[in-house]
């Protein structure tokens, strides 16, 4: 049984980079006992079997703060929106005909 062939690398892709980060890299490359074409492929291969992870620009993020905050105050708000407030309450108790308006006989029957 014989072995598949590997792919031939005939491709070769041009960078620009300043020359202090490629002296840098391959010093690197070097020190892990690599060729620069080595480490590149790698990378190459690696970033095409990640999964993209999607990006939160800046904007986003404080978008994002802020709807948070907005929620987190809104939680804190909404017990206290629901609960009729005393004053409320006792004006419920004295407009006994429930029409909204206290009459005289209403508020000296308190």
């Amino acid at each position: 049984m014989t072995e598949p062939r590997r792919l031939k690398k005939s491709e070769s892709l041009e960078i620009r980079i300043p020359y202090p980060t490629k002296e840098a890299f391959m010093a690197r490359c070097r020190a892990d006992g690599r060729s620069a074409s080595e480490a590149l492929r790698a990378f190459i291969d690696q970033q095409l079997e990640a999964p993209a992870k999607p990006r939160v620009s800046r904007k986003g993020l404080r978008l994002l703060v802020g709807a948070a905050i907005a929620a987190a105050v809104g939680a804190a708000a909404l017990p206290s929106l629901a609960r009729p407030s005393v004053a409320a309450a006792q004006f419920e108790r004295i407009d006994t005909n429930h029409d909204g308006v206290l009459s005289r006989a209403e508020y000296a029957a308190r």
